[in-house]
């Protein structure tokens, strides 16, 4: 077999990171770490990856899912040439060459690697190594050399001399070997040193002591070589992929204002002529189109934004999809679940959660949209809320095309406006509405002439209100209003005037022998005004109607009936309101 193999040792538990989480799965710039390697791979074209696991090495393979790579665990970890020998038995055969890397070193490229690769080939060494010089060397295994400039071995830290100590040239502890070389001098590797573990290290003196070709190569950028221990190293790795990935994007086309102050994850596209203000934060498996406006510290997570849209000031978008031309923004929340169509808007202080919101969509100010489906061309007034909770579980909230929500709206869900109905501000829509209908819920104005010079002049207690003065209503003069006119003039404080002239109403129909009911009925909706007096009579009708509230209103009645007196009673009321619906 002559193909190349990749190892990469990823057993190490990363003590200085102080964190449970193994070292290979802190993230740089949105990836775990592990996975810069195997991507460098790819990009090399390495068809067989094989990764040394130990410390948490579910977490790890856990992680590595979805990616074509053979995990091998180090029960134990005894050193990195112990933990490339556990390679052995599945590449016993091999006779190719086998490319060893750090699973900690996300700054690696491809070219400095493949560089490594080509002079490992072309000089036909048995041990090819990169090195690179640093001005701290503490904590880095120093490359030894003969007087010709030759590697004789690589010494730990902890085994240098003090003379040792002062070499700049360091081992990254990525290397090229020989298969057949590599296992045959691991066997005689030996752990005679400070840490008593067996160094991968050890092999390079093994093969200067049989003779065998050893060549190097050195990385002139050394912090691409560097590994992550800490939390420091792991920030420093963060500036270095974060600078790279927005580089690549302004050479294609984006424009980045501050490159400094702007995070964008290694797993963000951005299409050409897209500006990115400062601040701005993208996460995750986000895709932004060609011409769209990235505003000031804006924060974009999983999330699609197609080609001329813009987002803008201080929002956050998670987990949602934004149509071509939308706007979105300033202060916006987009929850995961949200999908805006083309030319929507979404405008200050909006929130939305698992909700479509159609084609030309306007929700400008102030509002809370959640399990929701908008139309199209739908107007959605500042301060609307869909009550979409009960305490126990969600409810949906279907709003149709060309419909108009008025300001200060609440939708108790579940709830459908029809196309282009009307709902009027300051209603709490709980009841379908028609389609093309007006929906309306106010508690009646009712102005207190004279009362600021009242209670300036001291003749009104501080915190009392003087009476009202009401317009009385004029049966007579609204009968050829419309029917919801009607219900608005009736429902003016429930008056005495209206009480007659309701029982006046409904007696021209009412033979004399059933006037007693009449008196029942009336007296019971006069109760009931009383202790729903911030009802319209409207909902207080529909209310009656209801068969579980009217049911328990009818048992709380003065007279006590037998189930079937109930029921009969109960259908001379439906049929006095039905009758009194078609007159009014």
């Amino acid at each position: 077999m002559q193909r190349m193999v990749a190892v990469i040792l990823a057993a190490g538990q990363g003590t200085r990171m102080k964190s449970q989480k193994p070292k290979v799965l802190h993230p740089v710039a949105g990836l775990p770490m592990i996975h810069y390697p195997l991507n460098l791979l790819d990009k090399l074209g390495v068809a067989r990856t094989i990764i040394v696991v130990g410390h948490q090495k579910e977490e790890v393979r856990k992680a590595l899912e979805g990616r074509k790579v053979e995990i091998v665990s180090q029960a134990e970890q005894l050193g990195t040439g112990h933990a490339v020998l556990q390679v052995k038995p599945i590449l016993s055969r091999s006779r190719g060459t086998i490319l060893i890397l750090c699973g900690d070193t996300p700054l690696l490229t491809a070219g400095t690697v493949g560089q490594l690769i080509k002079t490992h080939k072309g000089q036909n060494a048995d041990v090819t190594l990169l090195t690179t010089t640093v001005p701290d060397p503490r904590g880095y295994g120093r490359i030894v050399r003969d007087d010709e400039g030759r590697v004789t071995r690589i010494v730990e830290e902890r085994d240098a001399s003090p003379v040792e100590r002062q070499i700049q040239e360091i081992n990254t502890g990525v290397y090229c070997f020989d298969a057949s070389f590599l296992f045959e001098a691991l066997e005689k590797v030996k752990n005679d040193n400070a840490k008593k573990e067996y160094y991968l290290t050890d092999v390079v003196k093994i093969a200067v002591d049989q003779r065998k070709a050893v060549a190097s190569v050195f990385a002139t950028n050394a912090e691409e070589t560097e590994g992550i221990n800490n939390r420091i190293d792991l920030a420093r790795a963060e500036r270095v992929v974060r600078r790279r990935i927005i580089e690549t994007l302004m050479l294609e086309g984006v424009t980045v204002i501050d490159p400094d102050s702007t995070y964008i994850d290694a797993t963000v596209t951005i299409g050409p002529d897209t500006t990115v203000y400062p601040g701005a934060t993208l996460e995750g498996r986000t895709t932004i189109g060609r011409n769209c406006l990235i505003g000031p510290h804006v924060r974009i997570a999983d999330s699609t934004i197609a080609d001329a849209a813009a987002v803008r000031d201080s929002t956050v978008v998670v987990g949602s999809q934004v149509g071509r031309g939308a706007v979105v923004g300033p202060f916006a929340h987009l929850r995961p679940g949200s999908v805006l169509m083309e030319d929507v808007r979404v405008g200050n202080y909006v929130e939305v959660k698992k909700t479509t919101l159609g084609a030309g969509t306007k929700a400008n100010h102030l509002s809370y949209l959640g399990d929701a489906t908008i139309g199209k061309r739908v107007n959605i007034g500042a301060g609307t809320i869909t009550c979409n909770y009960d305490g126990r579980k969600k409810h949906p909230t279907t709003i149709e095309d060309e419909a108009f929500i008025g300001s200060d709206t609440q939708f108790i869900a579940p709830v459908t406006v029809g196309r282009g109905a009307l709902v009027a501000a300051g209603t709490t829509v709980t009841d379908d509405v028609p389609p093309r209908a007006l929906a309306i819920s106010r508690v009646p104005q009712m102005n207190r002439e004279e009362y600021v010079k009242a209670r300036r002049e001291g003749k009104i207690a501080s915190g009392k209100k003087p009476p009202a003065r009401r317009k009385p209503v004029e049966f007579d003069e609204i009968a050829e209003m419309p029917l919801i006119g009607k219900f608005e003039r009736f429902a003016v404080s429930y008056e005495e005037a209206f009480f007659s002239k309701f029982k006046e109403l409904l007696a021209r129909e009412i033979p004399e022998a059933r006037m007693e009911r009449l008196e029942e009925f009336v007296a019971f909706v006069r109760r009931l005004s009383s202790v729903y007096q911030a009802l319209s009579l409207p909902d207080l009708l529909r209310r009656i109607l209801d068969e579980t509230r009217f049911l328990h209103w009818v048992q709380s009645a003065p007279t006590k009936r037998s189930g079937a007196e109930t029921e009969a009673w109960m259908d001379e009321v439906k049929s006095l309101l039905s009758l009194a619906d078609r007159r009014l």
